[in-house]
């Protein structure tokens, strides 16, 4: 098996609903999404012959992940009530809403759906919260 490792980061806020913790504040961190893709067999013709994947296609679709999720406030639906949510978007703040909650868990599995239904050959994908922790989705 050939295997490739890219990683991005991106700084945003978060908070866990009905957490009982200091993650139920709102916080930010640096996050950093690393992506292991690979193949059997290398590609055997064209320019990306002896390549699993250009790097170049690799890392552009992963920063391109980071970049939209940068310096965004990313909230679970359902999270904020009406007023507050107005608010913030009355301020011209940035939000992402996403399905789930926003653990690094949840976002390693999103950014796995995410990249492989690019095309890309995802073996897994690492999210970060902090240097020292991170969770991982694989298949």
């Amino acid at each position: 098996m050939y295997k490739l490792k890219t990683s991005a980061a991106f700084d945003s806020a978060h908070f866990l609903a009905g957490y009982q913790g200091k993650c139920a504040n709102l916080h930010g961190h640096r996050w950093v999404i690393e992506v292991e893709a690979g193949a059997e067999q290398l590609q055997t013709a064209g320019e990306k012959r002896g390549m699993v994947i250009d790097f170049g296609d690799l890392k552009a679709a992963v920063r391109a992940l980071a970049d939209f999720y940068d310096h965004a406030l990313i909230y679970e639906t359902g999270s904020l009530k009406t007023a507050t949510l107005s608010a913030l978007q009355d301020e011209q703040f940035r939000l992402i809403e996403v399905p789930y909650r926003p653990t690094a868990e949840n976002f390693a599995r999103a950014f796995f759906e995410e990249l492989s239904a690019e095309g890309l050959p995802v073996l897994r994908v690492t999210v970060y919260e902090t240097p020292d922790n991170c969770a991982s989705y694989e298949v």
